[in-house]
């Protein structure tokens, strides 16, 4: 159960599945609530009344991301201060929904009631309730009851939805209603089950939780109940620390998708962007967040690979901005996908999901990935590298350069993709086609990556040919996008090869991929925790000394989780310990300010002004790459750096001594389950797989290939 801070609503999930109400578990209509199942709004009214009132809402019970009870009472009769009818609203959700109501009557006589609960859809697009769009009207809807069943159907643009709402103890149907007359005696319970299910096309869905089967036997609760036993266990002096990972992991739990939605396949699970609105497939964002993961759960990385990997453009379309080889941005499933990306359920606009598919191929190599399973996507990997060389390259400079293919795509095609999100320090709007600096270093480690994977197969000629191509990036990226006079690099070129000189954190992600050359990392670092940058709690999008900064801005100011963790993985990587400690320690700090949960992004304010972070008002909590933050941040902190083919591990923890004693077990390396214990007196690693060297000192970034 999921709910935004202060708004007084409540989010159950599963999956592509998710239902957004009202504390009493109702959905009001005409509001940004609903049952939703891919990007479609299937019930846009339920309303649950006895003897035609309202209860009156008393508490919300959280169970699981997937189930939720609401807790009610019957409005005291007149003259009367309590209520003795207690309503009980058990809320399952998953391809569909299920509800328990149950009536408690508490009092000392039977209690008559007349429950009824009304059903409205408006079979909206998720879009269209997103952005408040009113474009669906009830007539377009027809409405039939027949038996103890309410049937909704919609036919829009050759597209037909349908929605059944069944209901146990026989209840009477008239169109958009169910009723019950209940009579409970004294001391005793009424119960009633109601079974909602959509379908789109005709297409049937599997119910999650048929009547008369317990709920823990069902798909989410086994899946859910199976994520939690293999999470790693972390325990340090910090309680914060510890209820923001445990949160996190919980979190990461909810955010998954199986099969895509369509199927029941571990080995195909992927992470959503984020809930409730993106409850779908990212490329960047799924690929970041299951790097981030590897220490948790490699399947998530394998799941995410061969579903980008099965989704990779095949040919040219400008709509879409599919090119072959190029790897998605983003996956709509509704049926009015025209309202989505490029007009397509699919849509390829991004210039970094493709460099970061061959870095995530690496970097599972790395932990253990078996040679074969590496093998199988091999060949997606080098026409994503034929995409990066060639459609990527639009100029052939050898940088990855983007430019929208029409005025329906987006602008930015990097992480930062607001439309506003690349200045340079003026204040002035980049203008296209731009080459991103922390693409170029996606591209470097995605070359290195491949070069490695050659060099396993002894392959070298392979292993020489990217091992050089990597090289000569990182000498033309260090020339290209330096600024001497400002000490730091570039956040890109634009269309006109000029430097955008914007103090921005994008270099703090060239650090993490090591195309920074070493004599310039040490003013880079000094810059990223400056205090145009560093608010206390986190480093900014872009420094309080450029242009366009605006502390609550979405691009230009703010604190993103994801981006600091990776900031601090680079700044760690290049030996710089108390400045990763210092980002790790401030973000984590702001991750007890919020409940233990870290949001997408918070203001750019800085701590002098206020003690705690501001909330950015629409950021998506949990969101994917956020709740991973702490877990690279973790990681980061340990130093530990598996190489599993050249049978070696790196681990030297700098673990700030608020943290000490610490000791995390159930690190996923190549099938084994290691741990990690830390103290002031020293430290030491249990459990590595059979073969595998524990190397007692930092990797240094300049052996990435090794």
């Amino acid at each position: 159960m999921i709910g935004r801070p202060g708004s007084g609503l409540v989010t159950v999930l599963e999956e592509t599945t998710f239902c957004i109400s009202e504390a009493s578990g109702d959905i009001v209509p005409g509001a940004a609530q609903g049952l939703f199942f891919r990007d479609t709004r299937f019930v846009s009214r339920l309303e649950l009344r006895l003897d035609g009132e309202l209860p009156e809402p008393v508490a919300v019970q959280p169970n699981d991301p997937f189930a939720c009870t609401f807790l009610a009472r019957r409005p005291p009769a007149a003259f009367k201060a309590d209520s003795t009818l207690l309503v009980i609203r058990r809320r399952y959700v998953g391809n569909g929904m299920r509800d328990d109501i149950t009536l408690r009557n508490l009092g000392r006589e039977p209690a008559a009631a007349h429950v009824t609960v009304a059903l409205e859809s408006d079979f909206a697009d998720l879009f269209e309730v997103k952005e408040g769009r009113d474009t669906v009207h009830e007539d377009d809807v027809e409405v039939k009851a027949q038996s103890s069943t309410l049937r909704l159907r919609c036919r829009r643009a050759g597209n037909v939805g349908v929605v059944t709402m069944t209901g146990t103890g026989d209840p009477t149907a008239v169109p958009g209603l169910l009723t019950w007359q209940v009579v409970v005696p004294s001391g005793a319970s009424w119960s009633a089950s109601l079974q909602i299910m959509p379908s789109l096309d005709d297409q049937e869905v599997v119910q999650r939780y048929p009547e008369g089967e317990p709920v823990e036997r069902s798909a989410p609760a086994k899946r859910l109940a199976d994520w939690r036993h293999r999470v790693p266990l972390l325990i340090t002096a910090d309680e914060d620390v510890n209820a923001t990972f445990a949160t996190s992991t919980e979190d990461l739990g909810s955010l998954r998708i199986f099969g895509r939605g369509e199927a029941e396949d571990d080995d195909h699970a992927v992470i959503a962007a984020g809930a409730p609105w993106f409850m779908t497939l990212f490329g960047r964002d799924s690929l970041i967040t299951s790097w981030m993961l590897l220490p948790l759960d490699m399947s998530l990385a394998l799941g995410t690979l061969r579903t980008l990997a099965s989704l990779q453009g095949e040919r040219d379309n400008p709509l879409t901005e599919e090119e072959p080889g190029r790897i998605l941005h983003e996956t709509r499933s509704g049926r009015d996908a025209s309202q989505a990306l490029g007009g397509g359920s699919v849509y390829y606009g991004t210039a970094d999901a493709t460099p970061l598919f061959v870095m995530l191929l690496g970097e599972l190599a790395r932990w253990g990935l078996p040679a074969e399973e590496a093998d199988k996507l091999l060949p997606n990997a080098d026409r994503a590298l034929d995409w990066i060389t060639g459609r990527g390259d639009r100029d052939g400079d050898g940088f990855v350069e983007y430019q929208r293919a029409t005025d329906q795509g987006l602008v930015n095609q990097g992480w930062k993709d607001s439309f506003d999100g690349l200045t340079f320090a003026s204040g002035q709007i980049a203008e296209p086609p731009i080459a991103l600096a922390e693409i170029q270093g996606y591209v470097y480690a995605a070359y290195l990556a491949r070069a490695h994977l050659a060099r396993e197969r002894d392959d070298e000629e392979t292993a020489r040919h990217w091992s050089a191509k990597a090289g000569a990036l990182k000498r033309a990226f260090n020339r290209a996008f330096w600024l001497p006079d400002r000490g730091y690099f570039a956040l890109g070129l634009d269309g006109d090869k000029r430097p955008i000189d914007a103090l921005g954190s994008n270099m703090g992600h060239c650090l993490w991929t090591g195309i920074v050359d070493k004599d310039k990392a040490a003013s880079v670092a000094e810059h990223l925790v400056s205090r145009p940058m560093f608010t206390g709690f986190g480093i900014r999008t872009l420094a309080t000394s450029a242009g366009a900064y605006n502390p609550m801005s979405y691009h230009n100011g703010s604190v993103w989780p994801h981006d600091n963790a990776i900031c601090a993985a680079g700044l760690m990587r290049y030996g710089f310990v108390p400045q990763a400690q210092q980002v790790a320690t401030g973000i984590l700090e702001a991750a007890d300010r919020f409940g233990g949960r870290l949001p997408e992004l918070f203001c750019g304010f800085d701590r002098g002004d206020f003690a705690s972070p501001v909330a950015y008002p629409t950021s998506c909590s949990p969101q994917a790459w956020a709740a991973a933050a702490p877990i690279l941040l973790l990681r980061t902190l340990l130093r530990f750096e598996p190489a599993v083919p050249s049978g070696r591990v790196w681990c030297d923890p700098e673990v700030p001594a608020r943290l000490l004693p610490l000791r995390i077990e159930g690190v996923r390396i190549a099938g084994s389950a290691a741990a990690v214990d830390v103290s002031r007196q020293g430290w030491r690693v249990e459990g590595l797989p059979q073969g595998l060297k524990l190397i007692r000192h930092a990797r240094s970034p300049l052996t990435a290939i090794r």
